[in-house]
């Protein structure tokens, strides 16, 4: 019931903060207008991420008037330590949605998001490695791990927030799964009394369900850079205070809880693989890592013949497929999903390799029967055999589409 209520406020307020945020955006300027490396037809505000930041605020304020949550903010100041560390990432990536700031400015924010994190107690201490038990991390080495989670995730995000709606559908994807496995672990007795993680999720939820009617295709307003960073931070703290924080006297009894170190890294697959390979593509290009490009997934996708929404949807179900093949055997103990979940990726992969090739059939055919026989032509019946691409969807671009943001790596 208390999650419930907290998912529901943090709904409630982002949802009902965005339509403020799109009138502050117009008039201090900060609009995405049109152009080469824009997908949008239409000059759109992107202070999005502010009014997530007000509703995980609102969330978090709920959570402490509920009895359930009392333990998270009497045991440590671990929330006390995510709300000032998202309040420094908010604060970085609204000066780059209004004025812009450099890749390094961008990066010395998240690295000091990170250690006010680590500084407030929520780091990786307990590092649990399958087949090896728990490793204790000094802590020195701990700050440095939580830092580079951090920054590893928000920028993952960031990367990923190419496309409507593209972003805030992943993430509320994976903050749902790992709330599930959360709630899982802290009733198995498996976390320490207060632990923060499964709260962070919930409100991570709710910050991008509340966000996303208004960020579909077409979207009505980005979240920029202030929300992709701040999806970033929430997430790397919820799986900081579930996975690096884990009761270490539950080593070896089975791999799921092992699993705080695995299942991160599975429901988020789709924009960390996409990180990783936008990391290696310009370090082989020897352009700097910080330099868009317009080889994402995403990018890919559309190049294959996917329109905007279809690129969305197929990106949204890996991140599911993911999640399931991680959360199953988890939260079960037993592998019976296993064939099911591979037949569901491989048909995942069919549709998105064939499809494509059907749509530019159907639409030379639609070509032909709409342009019928050439009056006067000698031969009417030949005329209309020649057959050429006809119209496609209407988001979808005649080459590589450009990125929407910039990526912050």
């Amino acid at each position: 019931m208390s999650f419930g209520i907290v998912f529901a406020v943090t709904l409630g307020v982002t949802a009902l903060t965005v339509p403020i945020t799109m009138r502050i955006a117009r008039r201090v300027g900060a609009i995405a207008v049109p152009g080469d490396r824009r997908v949008h037809a239409t000059p759109t505000p992107t202070l999005g991420g502010a009014a997530m930041y007000v509703g995980m605020l609102a969330g978090v304020g709920a959570a402490s008037m509920l009895g359930q949550f009392r333990a998270a903010f009497e045991a440590s100041g671990n929330v006390a330590a995510v709300v000032v560390a998202a309040t420094i990432i908010f604060g970085t990536g609204i000066i780059d949605d209004v004025r812009e700031v450099s890749a390094p400015a961008k990066l010395a924010g998240m690295v000091l998001a990170g250690s006010v994190l680590s500084l407030g107690g929520v780091t990786i201490f307990n590092l649990p490695l399958p087949f090896i038990g728990f490793t204790v991390l000094s802590p020195d080495l701990a700050a440095l791990v939580t830092v580079v989670w951090v920054v590893t995730m928000a920028n993952a995000v960031n990367i990923i927030d190419g496309l409507d709606g593209l972003a805030a559908g992943v993430m509320a994807i994976a903050s749902g799964a790992f709330l599930l496995y959360s709630v899982k672990l802290d009733s198995a007795g498996a976390l320490f009394a207060g632990n923060a993680g499964p709260l962070l999720a919930v409100v991570t939820l709710g910050v991008c369900v509340g966000f996303l009617p208004w960020n579909v295709h077409p979207a009505r307003t980005f979240m920029g850079d202030t929300g992709a960073l701040l999806l970033g931070l929430m997430m790397a703290s919820s799986t900081i205070a579930v996975g690096g924080q884990s009761d270490d006297s539950f080593t070896g009894q089975s791999w799921f809880f092992f699993a705080p170190l695995v299942i991160p890294l599975l429901i988020l697959g789709v924009p960390l693989i996409d990180m990783v390979f936008a990391i290696l593509r310009r370090t082989t290009r020897r352009s700097g890592v910080a330099t868009a490009d317009k080889d994402h997934v995403h990018h890919r996708l559309m190049r294959l013949g996917h329109g905007h929404r279809r690129s969305v949807v197929i990106l949204w179900a890996w991140t599911a497929l993911l999640s399931v093949f991680a959360l199953y055997p988890a939260i079960t103990g037993r592998s019976t999903l296993m064939v099911p979940v591979a037949l569901a990726a491989l048909a995942l992969l069919g549709f998105t390799i064939v499809t494509p090739w059907f749509d530019r059939r159907r639409e030379r055919r639609s070509s032909r029967r709409r342009r019928g026989p050439i009056p006067g032509a000698s031969n009417p019946a030949g005329s209309a055999t020649g057959g050429s691409d006809g119209g496609s969807e209407e988001d979808r671009p005649s080459a590589g589409p450009p990125t929407q943001t910039r990526s912050a790596v």
